[in-house]
């Protein structure tokens, strides 16, 4: 039984430390998460320099939980990636700025490709921002970044039993874009009518 003795303990140590992380990695991408959150609402208020202050601390973290997460619990910063991916994607996007790459945010591409497609969502209510302040031309070039993000990743929905939830996200950004080309297109022609009507009247 000595055999056997030596193995369970060396198991109970090995998974007292799978444990150990598996419980740190679960509050820390939790913090990470919020800190994201937090950065796209203050991008949405224009509060460019609190969201980025945000964004490169929870960067800085999830540097760091990567170290407990390893191969084997990796699955659990999938998430916290994914919304570090939407959180600077929306900054870049704000800011007229390449979206930054995959490498430059040390992510997989699991969770690059869903962070994206997290992100038609944000940009969806820019659209509608900026069509409140009367910006149609800004509204319509976000709207084209929409369908950009949504046309690039198509292709990938092949990848679906691999990438978990990436069809779903797709359909997802489908219906935001579809829900948004219907409000630019009545705009459109509500400008048209009334630039037609001006010029009757003049």
């Amino acid at each position: 039984m000595s055999g056997i003795q030596g193995s369970l303990e060396e198991i109970d140590k090995n998974l007292k430390d799978v444990q150990d992380r598996r419980e740190k990695l679960i509050k820390g991408t939790r913090d990470i998460v919020m800190l994201c959150s937090r950065s796209i609402v203050a991008l949405h208020h224009s509060q460019l320099d609190d969201a980025k202050s945000k964004m490169e601390q929870a960067k800085a973290m999830l540097e760091e939980f990567r170290t407990y997460a390893r191969q084997d619990l990796y699955r659990y910063i999938a998430v916290a990636e994914q919304e570090l991916v939407e959180a600077y994607a929306l900054h870049a996007i704000m800011e007229n700025k390449p979206v930054p790459s995959m490498d430059d945010l040390s992510v997989t591409g699991e969770s690059y490709l869903t962070g994206l497609l997290d992100c038609v969502g944000e940009i969806k209510r820019l659209v509608y921002d900026r069509m409140r302040s009367g910006n149609e031309k800004d509204a319509e070039k976000l709207f084209a970044t929409m369908e950009e993000i949504y046309n690039t990743i198509y292709p990938f929905a092949v990848y679906d039993n691999i990438v978990s939830g990436l069809r779903k996200k797709l359909d997802v950004a489908r219906m935001l874009i579809e829900d948004i080309r219907a409000v630019v297109t009545e705009e459109s022609r509500r400008r048209a009518m009334i630039d037609a009507i001006d010029k009757r009247a003049g």
